[in-house]
């Protein structure tokens, strides 16, 4: 291994730590934004990521990302169960950083993908299912969708598409599964209250913001002036969106509201995510205001469509990511970053193109086979829970727990 560069591994291992709570702000984002008697059941669907995913990352996870190459899509699993890795393997993208910091960096953005999904079907789905969905969404989705935009052999990545941090690889897959589930596993029965207890919401929030700074700037993986221009772009957008949502649903809805502006923030944090170290701060900032009107209205639109996405997934993270990669075909610029390319503004059309054909394929992709997985996993073991038990709620039917005393 070359020489060790402290500096960039201990800022990687921050970063590190820093995706690693996103998990548990998302657990606390959606935990907060359903009733009392199905805190705990959205809750153990992010903490059980953070367990099971890394049982299946350490056993072919890594390997199947990062490891060979078959014609573009996935890897191998030369490296599964990590033989191969040791205490002196440099990591192929900053061979100054240990490869284990990668694994794990890698590690955390795995966790936490699937689990955004959970927002969409809250209330409704039997964990034994879940976890069947889990694990496969991340075998043939996630990972191959890694492998082909993050590993250097990988199919878009050679072919010229860039994302920085995983607007489409995160993000977008993420939501339009969600809407896949939405769809599949049909509207609640039983009217929930939803949203009670805000706080939650604001304390989720503040730890994925948080976290989104080892999200985005940690996915230069090394310490430089990229790192410096994705830190602030992240707080950028994500300031920028807050406030236009703010602004758009007080006019709208006629009070400023506190739950619009902490959404409004998570939608600029998706949306820059695949832009974040390719764009200026003048870019941020449009893209910032942009996505707070547009994911707004695609939650609008998704009431007015009676789609039952009961926590905005497919709003927030779905339109967030697919409008990020658009965006970075746009405004992406290769003075900024010499790895990514002019876009559309600075006349490379070509760059904006591919951009808008994969993240078209990707939401497509992860529809149509999130769905199929989901008739699937209904014949081994039914998804939904039965109208009773969404009436008693899931945290005492499923998890024999409550989070609350009630009285």
């Amino acid at each position: 291994m070359p020489g060790l560069d402290t500096g960039s591994t201990g800022f990687m291992l921050l970063a590190t730590s820093l995706v690693m709570l996103m998990t548990p702000g998302l657990a606390f984002f959606y935990g907060g934004l359903v009733g009392r008697k199905n805190v705990l059941a959205i809750m153990m669907q992010s903490f059980v990521s953070m367990g099971w995913t890394t049982v299946i990352w350490w056993i072919c996870g890594y390997s199947l990302c990062f490891s060979g190459d078959w014609h573009g899509i996935i890897g191998n699993l030369d490296n599964a169960f990590m033989r191969g890795v040791d205490l002196m393997s440099p990591s192929f993208i900053n061979p100054s950083v240990p490869l284990l910091v990668f694994i794990a960096y890698q590690m955390m953005f795995a966790i936490i993908t699937p689990a955004l999904i959970t927002g969409a079907f809250a209330n409704r789905v039997r964990f034994p299912a879940y976890l069947l969905f889990l694990t496969l969404w991340l075998l043939f989705v996630y990972f191959p969708f890694v492998h082909m935009m993050w590993a250097p052999e990988g199919l878009l990545a050679v072919w010229g598409v860039r994302d920085f941090a995983g607007g489409i690889v995160v993000h977008n897959i993420a939501g339009f599964a969600a809407l896949a589930s939405v769809y599949f596993v049909g509207r609640r029965k039983v009217a929930d209250p939803g949203l009670h207890s805000v706080p939650l919401v604001a304390l989720g929030t503040g730890l994925l913001w948080f976290g989104w700074y080892g999200f985005n700037a940690g996915s230069e993986f090394g310490v430089d002036q990229i790192t410096a221009q994705a830190f602030l772009n992240t707080d950028v957008a994500a300031s920028f969106a807050a406030i236009s949502w703010l602004i758009v649903s007080w006019i709208i809805e006629k009070k400023p509201k506190f739950v619009g502006l902490l959404t409004g923030s998570v939608a600029g944090l998706a949306t820059i995510t695949p832009a974040a170290g390719y764009v200026d701060v003048t870019a941020a900032v449009i893209i910032g205001i942009a996505s707070g009107i547009i994911c707004y209205g695609a939650v609008s639109l998704k009431n007015k469509l009676k789609w039952d996405d009961a926590l905005d997934v497919w709003g927030v993270h779905g339109v967030g990511g697919f409008i990020g990669i658009i965006f970075l075909g746009i405004f992406g610029q290769a003075a900024i970053n010499k790895t990514g390319f002019d876009g559309l503004l600075y006349g490379n059309s070509s760059f904006f193109f591919k951009q808008v054909v994969v993240v078209l394929g990707s939401s497509i992709y992860a529809f149509v086979f999130s769905y199929s997985m989901l008739v699937v996993i209904n014949a081994i073991t039914p998804v939904r829970v039965n109208e009773k038990d969404e009436q008693s709620g899931l945290d005492s039917v499923l998890h024999g727990e409550n989070a609350y005393v009630m009285v």
